[in-house]
């Protein structure tokens, strides 16, 4: 109210009495007031009063937008200027009222509105998915608001507890540096957090992913120091609640909920961690930051306030232990074959560093005894193991003797127990410390030679001793290195006389080993160190070396070496053929006798040397005396002219210019060095006077016979290499747009009138004549000095050559690509890493350039070589391409020493930047050039066989690559293959309105095909498949429509491709590898379809019939169509639409729809409808399972719907075809088959996910062609011997069967009893050989292709469910049993197995079952020994008994008969688990 407004009032209400004014009512006021007693504490409180009820609170804490829900206003809680005018005692009376109006207690209130600030501030800076440290002005945010918070905590107003929650509510945008500020202000610790939260494992996924942000951001972060102390902090926490003096996590107990949080997050960080370097990360890479910071948490300074305790040392302990075991896949053959990849300097950095850092929390004695138990209790990781040892006896000087010891005390529990665990481990550990060198343990020789060598050796206790040493060494030889063979050899162990047989077996054995490696015993030399993990070098390299070695012997001792007189005596062959020769080089003998001169007449006394042989050496150093004036010191020339004549300046030019390169610092020096450079090779080639630019003439060369005085040639290859070198050390830290301008300057000196002929000539003798024969550093270098010559070809001549080459000149690029040839299969190699490299280099050095200035540096010749080349030589790169593939061109793994040259390749083609330099017309591989190259190839020295050669033919001829520059080619194409068609047919005549018939030649094949002997054995199948792979290869050679035929004229019929199907489905089906044929049988089919379609009235009506009519009567082309369909698609498409127009027919669209949605139902989101029918779609989700390469499907299989019933058993029926296919394919095809324990989860995942839906399966295993059930379309999709094998994939799933919920089922008895004598039949008729024989083939499958282990699963698992089952089951039992006899069976069996059965046949005990037949008999031998028997109530099929069921001429299994008999007719009481009885 205004002061007026409180006057009137004032008047108004004292009618009657004087007025008084507003100031004397006032003043008289305050004087009553301070006359009372205490006044000035009732005035406060008045005070306090006023504000509370007159302070809107709505615009300090609450903004109402609308009843009833209310959000906090929290900008002056979290905004530090605005919290300045206000105190945290006003702030927590406001927040008190707040909540006695709202009803709610002032903890809760106060804590949803610091979770709700803390939300604000994580969300400030934008989306916090991908950090974890908050910005300055968040950081200064938090610090006001903590300050509120530990005020409110103080005077009991807060909430731990309801904050843990609200914070988890929001976890999403949490960020880990907030709940750590809240941790270290004691807000709310760390654990407490954790803890409320009841999903652990929603925790534990939190914190890995913020551990792993953390780490990531560590070093790039402005804030490093923080982020430092949040995660030591954080890795003390999880150390001191994981790893507590009484927590043990492999008790039963319950462990606390902290302590298993904090072991499960670290366990995981370092799982990672390991999983990462197996996968070989990219320094730099995301990955490569977390590792690198995680493996730095376990330096010795992130425990320093933990030192009291004991957590940090078991910490440690079990890391060690996990990586030691993890992911135990290799076995010991893997291990001897590999462990020489596995030493210190071959190990990723940042284990070695893991290593160290490790070893630093535990003793040498206890690291030792680490290792022994951890050897003796878990399966390890070999790589890790023997990595691991390199590192402890390098870092670790005395854990060197510790080893020793500890290797001594296996061999002896070894000998002792005939243990080889023990045996294989003091081996492998022996062999890894020997690879670090002498300085760290003795060489292996020595080794072995100590251990074996005397009669101390424990291998002498005994003859059962030598027995099991010389066995171990025998089992070593088909995977060792040769130097540990020849070690053996030289150093034998030693043997009693009487027992000198088993030396003298292994010594053939070994010698025999090294002959197949082609390594040479008598050639080793004398000095050699026989644990070296380097190849073996030449003997005359070695002899160098080993003179070398004598003469500094000689030198120091004054007597000739033990070693030279041994091999002089022993080694007689090395010792005159090599040694001598090296020791006795011609040369300008000294006047005063050098150590080598005194060494030779020492051995001349010694009556070492042959005498014709001194001769000749003194009359060799005698010419050589003669002609000192004329030629300088022969066999050190090249040393000599580089250190005194003109060499010798220009090579240390080029070594300051290396300096200058490889120092960043030194860029600006590097012209100064290029042209010191320059002028030092004018020195060494004689300048001339006229010498300057080479531009402006033509530059004459030979390239068939290049040549080059040795000046020249010098100075080349002195350029050459230099070049080459500098290169490489540039490129081992930085990529080539990065190196500076040292490789232009330097090519632009080699570019001098006199120089540049020469160069030009060396590079044509290595490219052209030696290309080859060159390494990968020389590859490289001159592929990149080839780029910059073609960089500069503006101002080079023309280069001029003889034939083959064209009269005109060439420009230098044209001309080195003239160099590369494909005439052998070493040079189309070698031209395909030539053009590699350069495409890279260039696509790197340039790539921050114009198009225009990377067109310039590449020669079109050299990149459509690169093309033809590709596309010949490597099926997969004709595949389409993945627009997405944003990968850098491959020049920096090309450095590397281990270069893979074939993936760089394909790399490099996949490459986007590439494949838009390709759309230039200049790049573009027409048909002439195709034409032009195919044609220099050789035949005879072709790398690729007939077939390989085909194909390539067929897909160039055919390929939008080739074809699409030259317009009308396609179009000459079809009209050769329709004039092709015509010829053969005879004169055309007008199409008739007869339905149409089949070619002719399908009738010539059937003909053919009758005539050939019928059966399954391996020659007929053998013969058949011969003959048939030629029919193929006539159907590939001829036009397309002879597959289809052409449909009626003027009407929409479909073509004619009744024969075709026939053959599909009586021939090609049974030599077609699980459900598909081949894709060039496949292209073809669809090829024809289009030509069709192309002279049919209505184009996808005849498509459309065609494929309906594929479904019913060959659904083997549809099938094949779905598996080669990313190939097939774009084919397909192009021709639509570029013949045909308009969008795709109904059923080919249908195709299109399965394979999206078989690709759809493995992502993790989405599922596209599938299409019908259900074994179509069925087909397609199979081959994308096996595409993708993923054996846990059944997440993906679990989110089908109703439809996925249905499909599940066509799915299931596939995965079985897999599971055959896995078995009898040797290697697989790369697109189709998948190895057996793959396959085999596949069918158990598809299984288990039918039994979980109840859906009946059994129908798979009753597959019948009569009538229109899955038979009629099933039975087609399979080859007949795969039809045949499954009841051994029925038996092979048995562990995974549900044997509660199927004896259930009606039909299973009647199924597995089907299934079981049918496995029997196979076996007795030898059909399941083809199993077990490709399993024996393969080490990943051995054991798993066992059929007689399979029969016996099988009866055990009858004789478990007959009782069980109702009988209504035993209805159709009856007729299953009374089958043919095996009796007859066995009577047609291989007659080899007489020889196999008759010691069997004598046995005592045997005699009763003397009618036998001889094949059953064989049977008995192949059975375990001795008869198992009864054990827990079950009986193991015994061998006798097996065999008297098989032999049985009435029954199959006598005992299974009689259970199902005696279950039908007395119940389920009877003893089915007593022996077979004797018939």
């Amino acid at each position: 109210m205004s002061d007026s407004q409180v006057e009137g009032a004032a008047s108004t209400s004292g009618l009657g009495s004087g007025k008084r004014r507003w100031t004397e009512l006032l003043a008289g006021r305050v004087k009553r007031q301070m006359c009372g007693p205490g006044t000035e504490q009732k005035l406060q409180e008045s005070a306090v009063h006023l504000l509370r009820r007159h302070l809107n609170l709505n615009d300090l804490l609450l903004e109402v937008e609308g009843a009833p829900r209310k959000m906090l206003c929290l900008n002056q809680l979290i905004d530090p200027e605005a919290c300045t005018n206000l105190s945290s005692s006003l702030i927590g009376s406001a927040l008190r009222d707040q909540a006695s109006r709202l009803g709610v207690p002032v903890a809760v209130l106060s804590s949803r509105l610091v979770a709700s600030s803390i939300t604000q501030i994580c969300v400030s800076d934008g989306e916090p998915s991908h950090r974890v440290l908050l910005s300055a002005e968040q950081r200064k945010k938090l610090s006001s608001l903590l300050e509120v918070a530990q005020y409110l905590l103080a005077h009991s107003m807060f909430s731990r507890f309801s904050l843990c929650q609200e914070l988890w509510e929001v976890q999403g945008s949490l960020l880990l540096e907030v709940v750590w500020q809240l941790h270290i202000q004691n807000v709310v610790s760390f654990q407490e957090l954790l803890e409320s939260h009841a999903d652990t494992q929603a925790t534990v996924a939190w914190l890995f992913r913020n551990l792993c942000l953390l780490c990531e951001e560590m070093e790039a972060s402005p804030y490093n120091d923080i982020a430092s102390a949040m995660l030591s902090d954080l890795v003390q926490m999880f150390v001191l609640r994981g790893f507590q003096k009484n927590s043990d996590l492999r008790r039963n107990v319950e462990p606390e909920q902290m302590g298993q949080l904090a072991f499960v997050v670290l366990q995981r960080m370092l799982i990672f961690a390991l999983e990462a370097l197996a996968a070989g990360m990219q320094d730099g890479s995301p990955q490569h930051k977390v590792v690198k910071c995680w493996f730095g948490v376990f330096c010795g300074h992130t425990y320093d306030r933990m030192i009291s305790t004991d957590s940090p040392k078991r910490f440690f302990s079990h890391t060690l232990t996990q990586v030691l075991t993890h992911k135990p896949v290799l076995r010991v053959s893997d291990a001897v074959q590999m462990q020489k990849e596995w030493s210190f300097a071959k190990t990723h950095p940042l284990l070695t560093g893991l290593y160290r850092r490790l070893f630093t929390m535990l003793s040498p004695e206890e690291l030792v005894g680490h290792l022994q138990e951890v050897l003796e209790t878990h399966e390890v990781n070999w790589q890790h193991v023997l990595s691991c040892m390199s590192t402890l006896v390098i870092c670790l000087p005395e854990a060197q003797q510790l080893v020793k010891d500890w290797v001594a005390r296996l061999l002896a529990r070894a000998f002792e127990n005939c243990d080889l665990d023990s045996m294989v481990t003091a081996f492998l550990v022996v062999r890894q410390a020997a690879l670090e060198g002498p300085s760290v343990f003795p060489s292996y020789a020595d080794w072995f030679q100590a251990s074996f060598g005397s009669s101390r050796g424990s291998h002498c206790c005994s003859k059962k001793t030598l027995v099991f040493l010389f066995k171990f060494l025998s089992d070593l030889v088909p995977f060792e290195a040769p130097r540990y063979m020849q070690a053996h050899i030289l150093h034998p162990p030693l043997v009693p006389s009487k027992y000198r047989s088993l030396l003298t077996d292994y010594v053939t054995l070994a010698k025999t080993r090294l002959a197949d490696l082609k390594v040479s015993l008598e050639n080793m030399g004398l000095y050699e160190d026989l644990s070296s993990a380097r190849d073996v070098t030449e003997p005359h390299s070695q002899a160098h070396q080993d003179v070398e070695k004598a003469i500094a012997v000689f030198e120091h001792t004054g007597r000739i070496p033990s070693a030279v007189m041994e091999a002089s005596i022993f080694r007689r062959p090395y010792y005159t053929a090599h040694f001598l020769p090296a020791l006795l080089t011609p040369r300008v003998l000294p006047k005063t006798p050098d150590p080598r001169a005194a060494l030779i007449e020492s051995l001349r006394r010694a009556d070492k040397i042959p005498l014709s042989l001194y001769s000749a050496y003194c009359q060799a150093c005698s010419t050589a005396e003669e002609k000192k004036p004329e030629s300088a010191a022969p066999g050190m020339k090249v040393e000599a002219v580089c250190a005194e004549g003109p060499l010798g300046p220009l090579a240390a030019a080029l070594r300051e210019l290396r300096a200058a390169m490889t120092d960043p610092t030194q860029y600006d020096v590097v012209a100064a060095r290029v042209a010191v450079v320059s002028e030092r090779l004018g020195a060494a080639l004689g300048r001339a006077e006229e010498d300057g630019s080479s531009g402006g003439s033509q530059i004459q060369l030979s390239v068939l016979t290049p040549g080059l005085e040795q000046q020249e040639r010098e100075v080349a290859d002195l350029l050459l290499t230099c070049f080459c070198q500098n290169l490489i050390v540039a490129s081992s830290f930085a990529s080539p747009d990065r190196q500076g301008p040292w490789a232009s300057r330097l090519v632009t000196a080699m570019c001098g009138r006199r120089l540049l002929p020469v160069v030009l000539t060396r590079l044509c003798q290595l490219l052209r004549h030696q290309g080859p024969s060159l390494s990968a550093s020389h590859v490289l270098g001159l592929a990149a000095l080839v780029v910059h010559l073609a960089e500069s070809r503006s101002v080079l001549p023309e280069v001029r050559v003889g034939l083959p080459a064209p009269a005109e000149g060439l420009s230098v690029a044209e001309f080195f690509s003239s160099l590369l040839t494909f005439r052998t299969s070493e040079t189309s190699l070698f031209c395909l890493k030539f053009c590699t490299a350069v495409i890279s280099y260039s696509l790197c050095k340039y790539s921050s350039l114009s198009r225009d200035t990377l067109c310039s540096c590449l020669s079109p010749a050299l990149v459509k070589k690169f093309q033809f080349i590709i596309l010949r030589l490597f099926p997969e790169a004709r595949d389409p391409l993945c627009p997405e593939d944003t990968a850098d061109p491959p020049w920096r793994p090309l450095c590397r020493p281990s270069a893979d040259w074939q993936q760089a390749a394909l790399c490099l083609w996949k490459q986007r930047t590439f494949q838009e330099l390709l759309k230039e017309k200049e790049f573009h591989l027409t048909y002439r050039d195709w034409l032009r190259l195919e044609l220099e190839i050789q035949p005879e020295v072709d790398c690729l066989s007939d077939t390989e050669s085909s194909r390539s033919h067929n897909y160039s001829e055919n390929s939008d690559l080739v074809l699409s520059g030259c317009p009308g080619n396609r179009d000459i194409f079809s009209r050769l293959q329709e004039m092709a068609a015509g010829l053969e047919q005879g004169p055309g005549a007008p199409r008739s309105c007869s339905p149409p018939q089949g070619h002719f030649l399908f009738g010539v094949f059937r003909r053919r095909l009758q005539a050939l002997a019928s059966g399954w054995d391996v020659a007929a199948r053998l013969q058949r498949q011969r003959e048939l792979l030629v029919y193929k290869w006539i159907l590939l050679g001829l036009p397309p429509s002879i597959v289809v035929g052409h449909p009626q004229a003027g009407r929409p019929a479909a073509p004619d491709c009744t024969e075709f199907f026939h053959l599909v489905n009586s021939e090609l089906r049974n030599f077609s590898h699980g459900s598909a044929l081949t894709h060039d049988l496949t292209v073809h089919f669809f090829r024809g379809l289009l030509s069709a379609c192309s002279q049919s009235g209505d184009p996808s009506l005849t498509a459309d019939l065609v494929l309906t009519a594929c479904q019913t009567e060959c659904p083997l082309v549809l099938t094949s169509a779905l598996l080669w369909w990313p190939r097939l698609e774009p084919e397909l498409r192009s021709r639509w639409r570029r013949c045909l127009q308009g969008p795709l027919p109904q059923e080919l669209q249908r195709l299109w729809e399965a394979q999206r949605f078989g690709r759809s139902c493995l992502l993790p989101d989405t599922t596209s409808p599938a299409p019908g029918p259900a074994w179509l779609s069925a087909a397609a989700l199979y081959f994308e399972i096996q595409r993708a390469g993923k054996d846990r499907v059944k997440s993906q299989l679990e989110r089908l719907g109703c439809q996925g019933e249905e499909l599940l058993v066509f799915l299931f029926f596939f995965s079985l075809m897999g599971l055959l296919s896995s078995h009898l394919t040797p290697h697989g095809r790369p697109r189709q088959a998948v190895d057996t324990p793959k396959a085999l989860d596949i069918c158990a995942e598809i299984l288990g996910c039918l039994e979980k839906r109840r859906v009946s399966w059994l129908v798979l295993f009753q597959l019948t062609e009569t009538g229109g059930g899955l038979g009629h379309v099933l039975l087609r999709l399979a080859p007949d011997q795969y039809v045949r094998l499954l009841p051994f994939a029925f038996y092979s799933l048995l562990s995974y069967f549900d044997e509660d919920a199927l004896t259930r089922e009606d039909a299973f008895l009647r199924v597995a009893v089907d299934m079981y004598l049918k496995l029997i039949r196979l076996f007795v008729a030898g059909e399941t050989s083809a199993l077990s024989t490709v399993a024996s083939r393969s080490r990943e499958r051995r054991g798993q292709g066992d059929p007689v282990g399979l029969i016996t699963e099988a009866r055990r698992l009858l004789l478990r469910s007959i009782p069980r089952c109702p009988k209504e089951s035993f209805s159709n039992v009856a007729e299953v049993t009374r089958r043919r006899p095996l009796w007859r069976v066995c009577r047609r069996a291989n007659e080899s197995a007489v020889d196999t059965a008759l010691p069997l046949r004598g046995q005592p005990g045997c005699a009763a079952l003397a009618p036998w037949p001889l094949t059953c008999w064989a049977v008995v031998a192949s059975f375990p020994v001795p008869r198992p028997q009864v054990s827990g109530g079950c009986t193991r099929l015994s061998t006798v008994g097996f065999l008297q069921l098989l032999a049985t001429s009435e029954d199959c299994d006598p005992d299974v008969r009689a259970a199902l008999l005696s279950r039908q007719q007395a119940g389920p009481d009877a003893d089915l688990y007593r022996e077979p009885r004797l018939f």
